[in-house]
């Protein structure tokens, strides 16, 4: 059993989906392990990380205005602002997604399906440079 690590940094432009799957694809099957298990996780409490459809770009503005919904920015509704008005939505919206992802690795590259994709969601509204530690396990 093999392992590999690295560490993704990527540049947002503000809050929204980044894909970041042709680093991930490219970086896993450089790694020279065939098959395994490939974790990633988003070392941050203001951004998550998804596997979601990459064809449709309405699909990722859809999400966006769904989180915005349920988690606003509303200065009366929330004690923590340390860092501004997006600050605790950002938190929720983290809270409801995840930071961390597990994907299984087959003939060198990430198993996903036809339409998903690997994307950092930005939850703060200025740009931000973001980590994402790899960590690959197999053979």
């Amino acid at each position: 059993m093999r392992q590999a690590t690295t560490m993704l940094t990527i540049e947002t432009c503000g809050q929204g989906l980044v894909e970041i799957s042709r680093e991930v694809i490219d970086w896993t099957r450089q790694s020279g392990i065939a098959q395994g298990l490939l974790t990633l996780f988003c070392r941050h409490t203001s951004a998550s990380l998804l596997i979601q459809e990459n064809a449709a770009p309405e699909v990722r503005d859809d999400l966006e205005a769904y989180f915005a919904s349920i988690a606003p920015e509303d200065p009366a509704a929330y004690a923590h602002d340390d860092e501004g008005p997006d600050d605790m939505p950002a938190h929720l919206r983290t809270a409801l997604t995840q930071v961390q992802l597990s994907i299984p690795v087959m003939a060198g590259s990430p198993v996903l399906g036809t339409w998903q994709g690997i994307y950092l969601f930005e939850h703060r509204r200025q740009p931000h440079r973001r980590t994402v530690a790899l960590h690959l396990i197999g053979d």
